[in-house]
């Protein structure tokens, strides 16, 4: 607007003031009538002059000059990141207990060598609407440093049942795989770089059942039942040398492991794998002190927890993927894997924004609007970590 008020005033700060005259009801008219015109009256004139029209609807040279002015995607993207829905209601608080409280919505976003990382948990509608935190819980982290470097990601969704909160079993499950991955790093980086599968299941499969038989005993000093303080749990083990493409997945429970290759996605679940044999423990000498290495793997969790009540045992989930280049790799957990598979349309809404070369990985804001957006029937908090490869 500031070249046509250039163009109608005496140009300086009063052609900039144009657009405020005009609507000024002391300036004095400049028609070719003596009658006074309205703010109606003058916006008509504007509009004309600009080519557009009154009634809403731009001629089609405003129209054309308007979509060469807007850059592309901007259209897509402003509708990607509407909100889903009214305002929430926050959860309610305990005075005692403020640090149990959870924000509704958690944003990661980090890039290592070729991989670029963005992560959302948000709580969903049925959450919102009834006033309860978000059940799901969303860890990343980055443990040691150099060729050992490894960033461990961990999706868990506490269930949902009267009684108990399921954040807080979601958030626990969370620091203590998180804490137990963290202590042997060095370890589990050198086993991925080597692609030791057969050490790796073992070692992780005691450590999921480890971290599920703590809450299990959480529950029972809490008079709870086990059903009642539980989560399915995913996580993603990925190194950050670029010379190794090698990402493992493995955990517990419900959850979605998907990739996205070639603009389609392909469903690549972890598999069930049988309960690992009990860990070997060498005989001590009552003379001597434990076994280093053997005190060492229990203080890093990987030593066999206490056998699983059978009618609770979640199988054990794991896979090893080999990443390519232009790849998306996308852990969620039950709440959004359900609309994922349930409805195609979201799905491949999905698969067309995040596989478009000219744009690269999707903004984090983008991101969070794309996890967002509302599917009749799926109501629950979704978490999802996206793993894009350049």
């Amino acid at each position: 607007m500031d070249g046509q008020g250039a163009r109608n005033g005496s140009g300086g700060g009063r052609g900039r003031d144009w657009w405020a005259q005009l609507y000024d009801p002391y300036t004095p008219d400049t028609g070719r009538t003596r009658a006074e015109d309205s703010v109606d009256d003058r916006f008509a004139s504007v509009a004309r002059t600009l080519g557009t029209t009154t009634g809403g609807r731009e001629s089609p040279d405003a129209a054309e000059r308007a979509e060469r002015a807007e850059p592309p995607g901007a259209r897509e993207s402003s509708v990607a990141a509407e909100p889903s829905g009214p305002a929430a209601l926050l959860p309610r608080a305990d005075p005692d207990a403020l640090a149990e409280l959870v924000p509704d919505t958690v944003l990661e976003e980090a890039r290592h060598g070729h991989t670029t990382l963005r992560a959302v948990s948000l709580r969903g509608e049925a959450a919102r609407e009834a006033g309860e935190p978000r059940g799901d819980a969303l860890l990343a982290a980055r443990f040691t440093a150099g060729a050992h470097e490894l960033v461990l990601v961990v999706v868990a969704a506490g269930a949902r049942t009267d009684g108990a909160g399921a954040h807080r079993a979601a958030r626990e499950a969370c620091h203590v795989l998180a804490a137990a991955v963290g202590r042997s790093a060095v370890r589990l980086a050198e086993d991925l770089r080597a692609d030791r599968r057969d050490a790796l299941r073992p070692g992780l499969h005691r450590l999921t059942d480890r971290t599920l038989g703590r809450l299990r005993a959480q529950a029972a000093a809490w008079g709870l039942t086990p059903a009642q303080h539980t989560a399915d749990v995913r996580c993603l083990l990925v190194p950050t040398d670029p010379r190794c493409r090698t990402r493992v997945c493995f955990g517990a429970g419900a959850g979605g492991l998907l990739r996205l290759r070639d603009g389609a996605w392909e469903d690549i679940e972890p598999r069930a794998t049988p309960a690992p044999p009990p860990a070997a423990q060498p005989p001590v000498d009552r003379g001597r002190t434990a076994d280093p290495a053997g005190a060492a793997a229990a203080r890093d969790g990987f030593t066999a927890a206490e056998p699983r009540p059978s009618g609770l045992a979640e199988p054990f989930r794991f896979r090893v993927c080999a990443a390519e280049s232009g790849d998306a790799l996308l852990l969620t957990s039950p709440g959004l894997a359900e609309p994922l598979r349930a409805e195609p349309s979201f799905a491949d809404r999905l698969a067309a924004r995040w596989t478009r070369a000219e744009t690269g990985p999707a903004a984090l804001a983008a991101y969070l609007g794309d996890l967002g957006h509302r599917v009749a029937g799926h109501t629950r908090d979704r978490t999802g970590v996206l793993l894009q490869e350049d």
